[in-house]
């Protein structure tokens, strides 16, 4: 099991492998492979052909044994001596049986007028088998020395006896062919240097072309790792889109594009959640600061009733209650201090009400409960507010200016939009000095949206101390004041401006604010025109 488990290791290690080795030496090592073989494969096909096309001449010879059977009928019965000439054939008789031939035929070589020398004879060996398996069939052996090569054939042959006999022998015909396999090992060692050469060159210039192809994926790379460390901008470089490259970074920047999207998206959606969070508490602890004060009023004056006893002699005097019995040391209420006692409580109710109606009314709104969208004049909203206003400050100068163009029909809620303008007026009243100029304007213009919309456009402005960069940021937030006090002689709880904007946003339109330190504020709305208007 042990021997199993550690070959079947060492076979997972070995299949790994070429997942380990870089894309462009796999790519470089496969062609180079294949252009090996291939120079192989035609190597080897030419040095075929052209050695079979050289051989041919002499396996035409050697195939012809009529000639030779009569020049070895001659030399077995005249006795001859063996020829030799200086030519490339050898010929040979084997009797049969025997087991060494007797050479009829042999060639020699050497220069004119030197001692000639014989050949070496061919190595073929004259056992039976060998005999049968290539009888009439060319073969090439070595020489018995030295480096030469002989094309030989054997032959079976029956020759006539003078006396009126015969005998079978082995003729061995053969044909010296160094020159042809000297020529063949020439044209191989020059296919070797070639293919070398060539492998050599394609080497390097497919390594250049391959690391030219991969440099689009090297990009996508260095993308891939700048994103990883957190830059969402960088993109692949575009490459032609008829290529599959260009295609694979038109599709990974659309999906890089669509990641980054949805990372900011949950990026502000996390922000937002925080500062909803946020934004949440700082209303319960307003809410509550807020709610705290008329409740503790009415607490407050309710134990100063307990603590005195209740109403004094005039009212059991009058009749209404029976007299309690007073805390020793203090005089018992009368009716000018119980009327005082339940005006006070009336007021904080009532504030507290109002508290509670507003915070109701946002409440709503933040559940995008549906309004009524019925036309109605914002002009005459405008005017109604503007003769209020100046009936409750006689002394201010109130002015409403009204643009031409358009009659001001919206779609709307009337009693919200009244109390959208109301809300404004009030707070240019109460945060600007007594006395200040104060200008109402209604225009119809283009509004802020895509694309913008024929709106009715209403400003209020003050010629008032003006806020800070830090104050008009936060103005239109929920129990936001510019008195961090929360001194009531300011205003109110910090929800006006904050109905105004959520109610705006609920009809369609926008708010804004233009303000410069000591130089006033202008309170901004824009709604859409109704189709009636328009």
């Amino acid at each position: 099991m042990s021997v199993q488990s550690g070959l079947s290791s060492r076979w997972q290690e070995i299949r790994r492998v070429p997942g380990r080795v870089p894309l462009r030496i796999r790519l470089i090592t496969a062609v180079l492979a294949l252009v090996a073989v291939a120079l192989s494969i035609i190597s080897i096909a030419g040095i075929s052909v052209l050695r079979g096309y050289l051989l041919s001449g002499y396996d035409a010879g050697l195939k012809n044994p009529g000639g030779l059977h009569d020049f070895v009928q001659h030399y077995l019965f005249t006795q001859s001596t063996t020829v030799s000439f200086g030519g490339q054939q050898w010929l040979a008789y084997l009797p049969a049986g025997g087991h060494r031939w007797q050479p009829v035929l042999e060639p020699v070589t050497g220069r004119p007028g030197t001692q000639p020398t014989r050949l070496p004879q061919p190595a073929a060996p004259v056992t039976p088998a060998w005999l049968a398996a290539h009888d009439g069939q060319p073969v090439t052996v070595s020489a018995q020395s030295g480096g030469r090569q002989w094309r030989v054939v054997t032959y079976r042959q029956t020759f006539l006896i003078p006396s009126g006999g015969t005998t079978t022998g082995t003729l061995i015909a053969a044909a010296d062919v160094t020159s042809v396999y000297r020529t063949v090992d020439a044209l191989a060692r020059i296919d070797t240097i070639v293919s070398a050469i060539v492998i050599v060159a394609l080497a390097v210039v497919g390594a250049a072309i391959v690391r030219s192809s991969l440099r689009p994926l090297t990009d996508i790379e260095h993308t891939a790792e700048a994103i990883a460390a957190g830059d969402l901008s960088r993109r692949v470089p575009d490459r032609d889109p008829r290529t599959e490259v260009g295609r694979l970074g038109r599709s990974l920047n659309t999906m890089l594009a669509q990641i980054e999207t949805a990372f900011h998206a949950r990026e502000d959606s996390e922000t937002a959640a925080r500062r909803s969070e946020e934004r949440m508490r700082q209303f319960v602890a307003d809410a509550s600061h807020e709610l705290r004060t008329p409740l503790t009023a009415i607490r407050g004056y309710a134990e100063y009733y307990r603590q005195r006893g209740g109403l004094g002699l005039g009212g059991a005097a009058n009749g209404t209650r029976e007299p309690d019995a007073a805390p020793p040391g203090t005089a018992p209420l009368t009716e000018p201090d119980m009327d005082r006692i339940m005006e006070r409580v009336e007021q904080e109710s009532a504030r507290m009400g109002v508290l509670v109606e507003d915070m109701l009314l946002l409440a709503r709104l933040d559940q995008q409960r549906p309004i009524e969208h019925r036309p109605v004049d914002l002009l005459t909203l405008t005017a109604d507010a503007v003769q209020d206003a100046r009936m409750i400050a006689p002394r201010r100068t109130i002015e409403l200016t009204v643009g031409s163009g358009a009659a001001f029909l919206v779609l709307g809620d009337e009693a919200r939009l009244r109390q959208v303008i109301s809300n404004l007026m009030t707070n240019a009243l109460t945060h600007t000095p007594d006395g200040t100029r104060i200008d109402v304007r209604i225009t119809a213009g283009r509004g802020d949206g895509h694309p913008p919309v024929r709106s009715a456009i209403l400003e209020v402005a003050d010629r008032g101390p003006g806020l800070g960069k830090e104050q008009a940021e936060r103005v239109f937030e929920r129990f936001y004041r510019a008195d961090q006090a929360r001194g009531r002689k300011t205003g109110g709880a910090g929800l006006g401006l904050a109905i105004v904007a959520a109610l705006v946003a609920a009809h369609g339109g926008t708010v804004g604010l233009d303000t410069t330190p000591g130089g006033g504020a202008t309170f901004r709305i824009t709604l859409p025109l109704s189709a009636e208007a328009t």
